[in-house]
């Protein structure tokens, strides 16, 4: 079967910046729906009409992938309104941000602690990767037919490149691989 709109697809990866710094690895097989939420665009495009065995390298930049570093997305907080075993590189989603923080911090966000001062916590609400130019070399291990319930949904539960807001307005858990 080839790869269609709506369709899942199972691949591996090896995910790398522009300057061959491997960022993520995924050796077993795991399925993501296409024409769904799961993949970026630029992936989808890239995948149509290829079948199981198929290999892809694809250079996606910036604006293609995780968006531009965007400075209006950091926030310099007062770290006494934190809790005290708050730790660099924890994430906090926008909507549990304490009393007392921004108020123009968007809430539909999810801010990763960055740096921690005596007197201050730097959160980053752009995604990880925003701002990188990734190169992904992926493999089609698979491919079937997407179910209803995953059409329905939009996802194989696998939004491995995405930090979406879900319709209740709450990102949700999953992250980066």
């Amino acid at each position: 079967m080839d790869i269609t709109e709506q369709c899942v697809v199972a691949l591996t990866w090896t995910l790398k910046d522009t300057l061959g710094e491997v960022l993520d690895v995924l050796d077993e097989p795991v399925e993501f729906l296409v024409g769904g939420d799961d993949l970026l665009p630029r992936i989808e495009q890239a995948l149509q009409g290829h079948a199981p065995g198929a290999r892809l390298d694809l250079h996606i930049e910036p604006e293609e992938a995780f968006c531009d570093f965007n400075d209006q997305l950091l926030f310099l907080e007062p770290r006494n309104l934190f809790p005290a075993e708050l730790e660099e590189g924890m994430t906090i989603e926008g909507t549990a941000l304490p009393k007392g923080t921004n108020p123009d911090a968007p809430r539909n966000a999810q801010y990763t602690v960055t740096e921690i001062y005596p007197e201050h916590v730097v959160l980053d609400g752009n995604h990880p990767l925003a701002g990188i130019a990734i190169r992904l070399s992926l493999k089609v291990e698979a491919v079937r037919e997407a179910t209803e319930e995953e059409i329905g949904r939009g996802t194989c539960g696998t939004g491995f490149f995405r930090i979406d807001v879900d319709p209740d307005g709450t990102p949700p858990e999953a992250v980066l691989h």
